[in-house]
């Protein structure tokens, strides 16, 4: 099917997907990826400002280091569970919020949703009050992260998919040195009568309205609108898309005839979707997951600083060491750019959390400031090659009809896990000390490992309409092989050179 005869027949859904899959990769795209990583990078400044102004929030007698009982509300735990809390519900809505108001209008209600709530909380005096308004804040900082993961799925072409989440996520842990350093600059001092650590907040809260203003030039995801039935206004989208990658790159490859792609699966849209077919082991799969995972990724993030003062070091020195840490937090998705579209998601997610796993318990016995940096360093890296490689991996193994639902219901578990892994986390460092953290760390990225070894699909190069979309389980999925024109070559041992897809389409 050429684009003459698309033109006079109308656009399809499969023309929406096939146009957007065989686009080059260049700036215009690239641009929208970036948009999206601004706001990114404000929710991960919210996400890591915890652990680097609770020591603040501890000194100013708010709140208090441990916990009374397992489930006090006065101790940092209580502050971490509260916006987990408020994330669990955002991230569980958003999936039905999403599918109904589109991808862009919920992304820009979110950001300025987290960006006024913020404000609101750097105000506050008591442990209750900061930790509602920090529930609060979680709602919106949930929907936002599964619009961006579900909306950078829709609209960067399969074959550099990985390297967007890379980018995605470099502007994103961008965020924790800066948050870091001010903390670092900002946290023991008092400027114009407010302390240090509400400074933090209110710059994480004026940079969120910002991101809401450049999020206004956004276009909505083609793929949504072409599953909604919107099929004229996802071809005016994808048309100008064309247009300003065609004054780049010139004329555009032609687009693959999809008349003999494997018979349609069909799918009303519905929640009950996700656990019909493949897509119920991956679930089930995904939803261990990321209880697992979080207890590892959170655990070191915002545990870190106290942790480091339960070993006798004062605020100063902890966060300086922190701070020198968290310039590695960009640098394992830059490093990503490399390598995200060369090997399976899945390796690179059971590599990195055995590694996390490791490297832990090397920190958790570390007496000298170099071994503490080395290591934290080391975590770091790792985590963040994980958290780029699951946040692609997540996404694009499902098809739009319930990409976004499904999304919000696997990822919510890593939030209500966090919650309760923060009380737990609280108790087992009052009865086994910085220590039995770590070992409790190693534990759930060793059970991350497995389930994603045994039971997570293929993913690399696949159009994410055509993940599985033959029915396959998890046992028999494999990577189809890529288009025979334009360069395209097969993938072979794991690796994979830049092709236009064969289209495998789910509706």
């Amino acid at each position: 099917m050429n684009q003459s005869a698309v033109q006079r027949a109308g656009p399809s859904s499969a023309d929406i997907h096939l146009r957007l899959d065989r686009l080059p990769m260049c700036w215009p795209i690239w641009l929208i990826v970036g948009q999206l990583s601004f706001a990114f990078f404000l929710e991960l400044y919210d996400l890591f400002m915890i652990g680097y102004i609770s020591p603040g929030v501890v000194h100013s007698g708010i709140l208090t280091a441990t916990t009374r009982g397992l489930f006090g509300l006065t101790g940092v735990a209580s502050f971490v569970a509260a916006l987990f809390a408020g994330l669990s519900i955002g991230t569980l809505s958003s999936g039905y919020l999403a599918d109904r108001l589109g991808r862009r209008r919920l992304f820009l209600a979110a950001v300025l949703w987290f960006g006024l709530f913020e404000a609101v909380m750097a105000a506050q005096r008591t442990a209750l009050g900061l930790n509602a308004v920090h529930f609060i804040v979680g709602i919106g900082l949930g929907v936002e992260m599964v619009t961006i993961d579900t909306y950078i799925a829709e609209i960067v072409p399969a074959q550099v998919r990985g390297r967007a989440y890379a980018f995605n996520q470099t502007i994103g842990f961008a965020a924790v040195p800066v948050v870091a350093f001010l903390a670092w600059f900002l946290v023991p001092k008092t400027v114009f009568g407010l302390a240090g650590w509400r400074w933090v907040v209110l710059l994480g809260a004026s940079g969120a309205l910002a991101a809401f203003g450049v999020g206004l030039s956004l276009p909505e995801s083609p793929r949504w609108l072409a599953a909604r039935g919107r099929l004229a206004e996802a071809d005016r989208v994808v048309e100008r898309l064309e247009r300003r990658v065609a004054r780049i790159t010139g004329p555009l490859p032609g687009v693959a005839d999809a008349a003999h792609s494997p018979p349609r699966n069909t799918s009303t849209g519905r929640f009950a979707d996700i656990w019909r077919g493949p897509f119920r082991s991956r679930t089930i799969m995904l939803v261990t997951f990321n209880i697992f995972q979080t207890v590892g990724f959170f655990g070191f993030a915002n545990w870190a600083p106290t942790l480091l003062i339960a070993r006798g070091m004062t605020i100063v020195h902890s966060l300086k060491y922190l701070s020198l840490i968290a310039l590695a937090a960009p640098v394992g998705p830059l490093l990503g750019l490399l390598f995200a579209d060369r090997f399976e998601r899945k390796h690179l997610i059971m590599l990195s959390a055995a590694l996390v796993a490791a490297l832990g318990l090397v920190f958790g016995d570390a007496r000298s400031a170099v071994l503490v940096i080395v290591t934290g360093v080391g975590i770091t890296l790792c985590e963040n090659i994980l958290s780029f490689s699951y946040h692609t991996y997540q996404a694009e193994i499902y098809p739009t009809p319930i990409r976004a639902k499904a999304v919000s219901f696997v990822y919510a578990w890593s939030r209500i896990s966090a919650m309760f892994s923060a009380f737990i986390i609280a108790r087992v460092l009052r009865l086994a000390g910085v220590g039995g953290v770590f070992v409790l760390i190693a534990a759930a990225m060793a059970v991350v490992v497995g389930v994603i070894g045994i039971f997570g699909p293929r993913s690399l190069g696949v159009s994410v309409e055509g993940v599985a979309a033959d029915g396959a389980g998890p046992e028999t999925d494999r990577t189809p092989p890529l288009a025979e024109h334009e360069g395209g070559r097969q993938a072979q041992n794991g690796m994979v050179t830049p092709a236009v897809n064969r289209f495998e389409p789910y509706e």
